[in-house]
């Protein structure tokens, strides 16, 4: 269920910043996916960095992290 649901939660980030990021959505077993160790099977990842899972499912803390990042 984690993973609908960050994947929901994405989406609407992509739509409140949209050309400020790009979003791509895989499974842990497809290629671009392959270098990375991920140990569960939700992830999210920001410019390479694993945000932090309980971020990453709440859309009001993913906007402010993003928002921070984004600055300038």
């Amino acid at each position: 269920m984690s993973c609908k649901k960050a994947i929901g939660v994405a989406e609407d980030i992509k739509e409140i910043f949209g050309e400020k990021i790009d979003l791509g959505i895989y499974t842990t077993d497809s290629e671009e996916a392959r270098e990375y160790n991920f140990r569960s099977s939700t992830n999210v990842l920001f410019e390479d960095e694993l945000i932090p899972f309980e971020v990453s499912l709440d859309k009001d803390r993913l906007k402010d992290f993003l928002s921070e990042r984004l600055k300038g």
